[in-house]
């Protein structure tokens, strides 16, 4: 089992930054790949970033490239999500994510799931 707490999500006026932080328990954290996912008010769940076992291999959606940075600290055993330049669309609850497989995660078809956070951005 791998327990997933999100942290970090608030109201933010449109231009700001936000940092997002997942704390992974359970078993070895290297073992998974972590992503993040977001959830629009009215909307399906949508991929928004992941990042590969080693820390090497990333992949963004377009709508986030050059304003989201996803990262892992193996020390903290968190995976963080740099949210900048953030628009009203940013709106959603996000939520982070973990697998085994990089490309089931990247799917959205993840085995493990946090409970989410919300992040509003005021226009």
């Amino acid at each position: 089992q791998v327990q997933l707490v999100e942290s970090g999500g608030g109201l933010v006026q449109a231009g700001g930054s936000l940092r997002l932080s997942c704390a992974a328990s359970g078993r070895t954290f290297s073992m998974y790949a972590m992503g993040w996912f977001r959830q629009p008010p009215g909307k399906e769940r949508e991929f928004v970033a992941v990042i590969g076992r080693s820390g090497h291999i990333t992949d963004y959606a377009d709508s986030v490239k050059g304003r989201f940075t996803i990262s892992r600290d193996y020390s903290k055993n968190t995976v963080a999500l740099q949210m900048n330049s953030l628009k009203p669309e940013d709106t959603a609850v996000y939520y982070c994510a973990a697998d085994a497989a990089f490309a089931t995660l990247r799917q959205g078809l993840a085995h493990y799931w946090g409970q989410g956070t919300q992040v509003i951005v005021s226009s």
